[in-house]
């Protein structure tokens, strides 16, 4: 569905189940901005349920990545806030509300020797483009 992620050699994916840590369990890099996408695994489905990013180009053209705690997209995966906590505590609580059996989260690194592409920017793209085609955002994102 997202085309446009196929140029990032830099990516991979996780799998969490609510009884798991997800600070044990996340793969993606400390020293990395980038982008990431929850994939719920529920009943047999699966749905996508959220995109999110790590980072942002500065106004000097550099990339700021993020340095607090483990850093970069592990550190916003892990750490960051969603449903009022960070992940780390929030993923738990919300699988078990919604009967989620497991998370799978693929990350991109959205820069390398060649080219430094705004994870702000390409989220953004992929909101949209999940907009287009369902007419609604991922159900855990509110806005783009």
């Amino acid at each position: 569905m997202f085309d446009e992620l196929n140029k990032y050699k830099h990516n991979d994916h996780f799998f969490i189940k609510p009884t798991e840590n997800l600070g044990q369990i996340c793969n993606a890099p400390i020293d990395k901005s980038g982008v990431y996408i929850f994939y719920a695994l529920k009943n047999c489905k699966i749905e996508l349920i959220y995109i999110g990013r790590s980072g942002e180009v500065k106004s000097d053209g550099s990339l700021f990545i993020r340095k607090v705690g483990l850093g970069g997209l592990k550190d916003r995966l892990v750490n960051g806030k969603q449903f009022g906590q960070p992940r780390k505590i929030s993923l738990k609580a919300q699988m078990l509300k919604e009967n989620i059996e497991a998370l799978d989260i693929y990350w991109y690194a959205t820069h390398n020797d060649e080219f430094v592409d705004c994870p702000k920017i390409l989220e953004n793209k992929l909101l949209k483009k999940h907009f287009d085609i369902y007419g609604r955002l991922p159900k855990w994102n509110n806005e783009f």
